[in-house]
């Protein structure tokens, strides 16, 4: 395959997309469903978990279940793959998501209840509804950066990335402004996100349905090739000597988001506290927030594919070192940010170019793996950053509960550690060392 041929087209995603057999373009439509639910409801629940009465430790410990959930439900999730098959198992997780947002919508209307001998408040549900709403997105990572790798040329990996990743960020980009406009039309939040969460019910029970008819299955051997946990010691040995700084360097960075991501609607609709009034327009806190997610997601959109071409001349560690930079200071950034509308719109534009440097992230992560080790090589990456990530919420939320200053401080001086780690010891993917155009 020549350089030319291996190139990607930014809108290589959306000519494939319109191409597709039947049955994959269903399972598309399905995935950009869920992640739209997913994403109009997420970052809206530390708020709920608030309004219900929860404090800064509850809501950390939500958040680190979070990470517990993503690091260990792709390894059922594929034994269940195994034993009943993917169509099965695709329409199982679908109704067991589905299932979650009701269970979020419902938590309100419990103020408490009998679990035993003890009685455990209403909220307590937010975490069931957690473990609920994971279970369609246990599939699929390893899986897309193989395919990735596949199709695409090495020294153009990051322009691959970024045609795909734009694709299913559009999701990112709706969600949260569908979810401003239902809470803008609403007298108060808690009214408002249960009408988000019945939207999200009816986009995951429409999705569901569309992907048990219509999706065939029959030569899909998604999920067939599930080695277990035995695997992982194995593949992480393994793993190619590039990866190893750049693991240590993005678990710091991720544990440092990790520990005030779940307080970023709080900090908009509490500690600032900070609405929006403009252009015929007057929005709560809430839903100002939704704007500035969608905000950062335009920024995110318009930013990925350039960057990812400019890789192709820089390399991949500058742009991926850029990245780590937005995440590791956007946190103090945000703490000490004046209460001003225009400052947050800003900040949130500014933190979008985190997701600019995602493509060349990925190329770096896949790119030194073998051909057809793709896969594996991604889900053990994974597998260990996000394990290392779990309590980062709980400690995030101890600190913030002594003093939110603090807590976000303390986050980016860990995210700078990490961000210093890969410029000393991160190393280039060769084939972007001796692109061509360099």
């Amino acid at each position: 395959m020549s350089a030319e041929e291996g190139a990607a087209d930014p809108l290589d995603a959306f000519r494939q997309f319109l191409s597709l057999r039947r049955d994959v373009l269903v399972l598309s439509v399905a995935m950009f469903a869920f992640s739209l639910a997913f994403q109009m409801t997420s970052r809206y629940v530390p708020a709920y978990l608030r309004v219900l009465g929860a404090g800064a430790g509850v809501i950390g410990l939500y958040g680190s279940v979070g990470n517990l959930i993503s690091a260990l439900y792709p390894y059922p999730g594929g034994a269940v793959s195994d034993r009943i098959g993917s169509r099965l198992s695709l329409t199982l997780f679908g109704i067991v998501t589905t299932l979650g947002f009701g269970v979020w919508y419902i938590a309100p209307l419990v103020d408490e209840f009998a679990l035993g001998v003890l009685v455990v408040p209403g909220w307590s549900l937010v975490f069931l509804g957690l473990f609920l709403t994971q279970a369609w997105k246990s599939f699929g990572l390893g899986a897309t950066f193989a395919v990735v790798k596949q199709s695409v040329a090495p020294e153009h990996l990051a322009s691959g990335f970024a045609s795909t990743e734009t694709f299913r960020r559009i999701g990112f980009l709706v969600g949260p402004l569908l979810a401003a406009a239902l809470l803008a039309s609403t007298a108060g939040f808690t009214g408002g996100f249960q009408r988000v969460l019945l939207v999200a019910v009816a986009f995951g029970a429409v999705a569901t349905v569309a992907q048990h008819l219509l999706y065939d299955a029959g030569e899909d051997s998604f999920g067939k090739a599930f080695e277990g946990v035995s695997g992982v010691l194995e593949d992480l040995l393994g793993m190619p000597a590039t990866l190893r700084p750049l693991l240590v360097a993005d678990t710091l960075v991720r544990f440092a988001n990790g520990m005030v991501y779940v307080f970023f609607v709080i900090v908009v609709t509490e500690f600032l506290s900070v609405g929006f009034q403009g252009f015929g327009l007057s929005l709560r806190p809430d839903a100002y927030f939704g704007v500035l997610l969608g905000l950062e997601m335009v920024v995110a959109l318009l930013s990925m594919v350039p960057v990812a071409k400019l890789a192709e001349r820089t390399g991949l560690k500058p742009v991926v070192a850029v990245g780590f930079a937005v995440y590791a200071v956007f946190p103090v950034l945000l703490i000490v940010a004046p209460a001003d509308q225009w400052v947050l719109a800003l900040l949130f534009a500014f933190s979008g170019l985190r997701f600019a440097g995602l493509p060349a992230h990925k190329a770096l992560i896949v790119g030194p793996a073998e051909r057809d080790a793709g896969g594996r090589v991604t889900g053990t990456y994974y597998l260990v950053r996000n394990a290392v990530v779990i309590p980062s919420a709980a400690v995030g939320g101890l600190l913030y509960g002594m003093d939110p200053t603090v807590a976000f401080g303390v986050a980016s001086a860990v995210g700078l550690v990490g961000v210093g780690y890969f410029l000393l010891f991160g190393r280039e993917f060769e084939a972007y060392a001796r692109a061509p155009d360099r």
